[in-house]
């Protein structure tokens, strides 16, 4: 079982929108809607560069702007986290029927070990962050890392995502897709499996993604 963290376990983007949005007022200007969701589970750095350029200051350090994002993101995350709908009752789930599960995140290391107080660092057998990684999401490198780690092939693991630079991930990767949109549409994403929120599923629903019913035989 492979999660995503940002707007899938937790409802941590807007917290992103809070630190995003101070921080393009710090540099004199207004952040895009547009550009605000682009960033999406994306890497901190493409986020700095779609920052930048949105504000017209692509000469911009995104070292330092990733580094101010990062210390206010950790404030942020020390006071204002709160899990998704469902979220917890399936991790619990997914944890009590004793299945590898890992968190992939395309957020670093630091933010992820002030995250784990409230997802409980017992829930993961493994953690691939976005600064681990030579690639982040959308390519498939996070989660064919996350599978490898936990010794299980891609293709039985299920993914639960938010964003679509994570369903393209996941989905490269080979793994079953469960998308959840949070901040950003999912409906033109083709090959996941969409549901509103995490309420109502389980351990049932999960194995079907892995085992779809078969066609059903041409009328007449």
């Amino acid at each position: 079982m492979l999660f995503d963290m940002d707007g899938t376990l937790v409802d941590s983007e807007k917290l992103w929108d809070v630190a995003l949005y101070e921080l393009a007022a710090e540099y004199g200007g207004t952040l895009s809607v547009s550009t605000r969701r682009a960033m999406v589970g994306s890497s901190m750095a493409a986020s700095m560069r779609l920052l930048h350029d949105d504000l017209g200051q692509p000469w911009r350090d995104p070292v330092a702007s990733a580094a101010w994002i990062d210390n206010r993101i950790v404030e942020l995350f020390r006071t204002g986290l709160r899990w998704r709908p469902g979220a917890l009752a399936l991790l619990g789930a997914v944890r009590a029927a004793g299945v590898p599960t890992a968190l992939v995140t395309s957020s670093g290391r630091r933010l992820v070990e002030v995250a784990m107080d409230t997802l409980g660092r017992d829930n993961f057998d493994v953690v691939v962050c976005g600064d681990e990684v030579t690639a982040t999401k959308p390519h498939p490198e996070p989660y064919l890392t996350a599978a490898r780690l936990l010794d299980v092939p891609i293709g039985r693991c299920v993914a639960v995502e938010d964003s679509p630079a994570g369903v393209a991930s996941a989905l490269t990767a080979g793994a079953a897709v469960l998308a959840v949109p949070a901040e950003v549409p999912l409906d033109d994403v083709a090959g996941a499996h969409l549901r509103d929120t995490l309420d109502g599923v389980d351990l049932t629903v999960l194995a079907a993604l892995l085992n779809p019913p078969p066609p059903a035989p041409p009328a007449g």
